[in-house]
């Protein structure tokens, strides 16, 4: 598959196994002549649309197997008037919903579109609304949905079936956006329209090459296929060789050793498999944030993890987001804590640190799936709080958790800066500190050795 514009069964059968392609029955909806406004021409338009590209619509719909799992694909057809949402394109995503619910099955789609069809007028538009509908109930039903953005993909066809999927996959420079390139202002900056555009800003979860989306779509069908663990999951085992620290301020060295493991190495040692989800989609992207599903001894985890980097707004809406979507299909979380704190500069102030770190406090506390959370360096305040779990915090020897970093406690007492190491073991904050006070839950070992 390239960005080229592949006819929709072509893009079908670049992702799907050979042959496994069943196409749905839809009923055939019977309009007036030019259809519903009888717009001069409408007919003969859909009758070349039809003998150029073979199609009846603008949307193929059906199941098919994608590296081995089952599930329903809907392809745009970009040949077909544009690809465009018409009253029979609406028939169609809402046989293929009701089919991926009736059947259990992820939703897969594969967007090429310029939007709501102008010859049906609002009666195109208004098929937003059931795709919406659908959307709102495969979500309720706990299947997941997964979108691949062709080009180009903008109007109505990204604002519902593109940005409202759980992960949401573009294929290298195609035009992306909900203003189509005739209707955007004329000094509009062109990066905002593409793929890697939307993916700077936190809206599509990776931009995949086209070789590489079959094997990419398989292993999210994998993942969210797997059995899900009904209990918490562990948690990594530690990575440094270090021992609990003796003092308070020893503990607060250990952690801030820039040599110190960080979250990769620790997520890296603990998944067979693991494929990243990014941004908040709102706007905003944290590097220090690292967000997904992956595969830990056969079942599906998510996870969300700081870096040891402060948090920005965008990273605390990003793990709110993947723990909710964890939730919603049952997937059990891990949380990795390292981090000295919330960004807490004017930039993080206008985006909203207050209400993004809220926001993953009530992620947490609403989840229905177990949780687990390992300290794996700095706990600086709400900051890391906001992405622990209550009751299954587990420690790692080089870490420590402080409602406030040692040198701020000793400047808010009104203590010299010297003192900050004293201050840090009044403030116990030692790793086995956090386990005496109830804090956690136990320090976690190294792994076994190998045999």
């Amino acid at each position: 598959m390239t960005t080229t514009r592949l006819s929709a069964r072509a893009a079908i059968a670049a992702v799907a196994d050979p042959d496994s392609f069943a196409e749905l029955s839809v009923p055939r909806r019977d309009s007036p002549a030019d259809g519903p406004l009888a717009w001069a021409g409408y007919d003969d338009s859909r009758a070349r649309a039809s003998a150029r590209t073979g199609e009846e619509e603008s949307v193929v719909v059906g199941s098919a197997r994608v590296g081995g799992a089952e599930a329903v694909l809907v392809s745009f057809e970009f040949g077909f008037l544009g690809g465009s949402l018409g009253q029979r394109t609406g028939d169609r995503l809402e046989a293929a919903y009701e089919h991926a619910r009736a059947r259990r099955l992820p939703l897969v789609s594969l967007i090429a579109t310029g939007g709501s069809r102008m010859q049906e007028g609002m009666l195109a538009l208004t098929q937003l609304q059931r795709v919406a509908r659908q959307c709102v109930l495969t979500r309720a039903a706990g299947l997941p949905q997964l979108a691949v953005l062709r080009d180009p993909t903008t109007g109505g066809g990204w604002a519902t079936l593109g940005a409202g999927a759980d992960v949401v996959l573009a294929l290298p420079g195609a035009q992306v956006g909900f203003a189509g390139s005739r209707v955007r202002p004329a000094d509009a900056d062109p990066a905002a329209y593409c793929a890697e555009g939307q993916y700077a800003a936190g809206h599509v979860d990776a931009v995949v090459d086209p070789a590489d989306l079959p094997g990419t779509l398989a292993a999210w069908l994998r993942v969210l296929a797997a059995p899900r663990s009904a209990e918490p999951v562990e948690p990594p085992a530690v990575l440094a060789d270090v021992r609990p620290p003796a003092t308070g301020w020893d503990a607060v060295r250990q952690a801030r050793d820039p040599g110190r493991p960080r979250a990769a190495a620790y997520l890296d040692a603990y998944f067979d498999l693991r494929l990243p989800l990014s941004g908040d989609r709102a706007g905003g992207t944290d590097p220090g944030m690292l967000c997904g599903f992956g595969l830990r001894e056969g079942r599906a985890v998510a996870y969300a993890a700081q870096c040891g980097t402060a948090t920005r707004p965008a990273g605390y809406r990003t793990a709110a987001r993947v723990i909710r979507l964890a939730d919603r299909l049952g997937v059990p979380v891990l949380t990795l804590v390292d981090t000295p704190g919330a960004a807490n500069d004017a930039a993080a102030e206008h985006a909203g640190a207050g209400p993004a770190i809220a926001d993953t406090f009530a992620a947490v506390a609403a989840a229905t799936v177990p949780v687990t959370t390992l300290l794996i360096g700095e706990g600086g305040s709400g900051g890391a709080l906001a992405l622990a779990a209550p009751h299954n915090m587990w420690v790692t020897p080089d870490s420590y958790f402080s409602v406030i970093a040692p040198e701020l406690a000793a400047a808010i007492l009104k203590r010299p800066t010297s003192s900050a190491p004293t201050t840090a073991s009044e403030l116990h904050i030692r790793p086995q500190d956090l386990v005496s006070l109830g804090i956690a839950r136990g320090i976690v070992p190294p792994p076994p050795p190998t045999p």
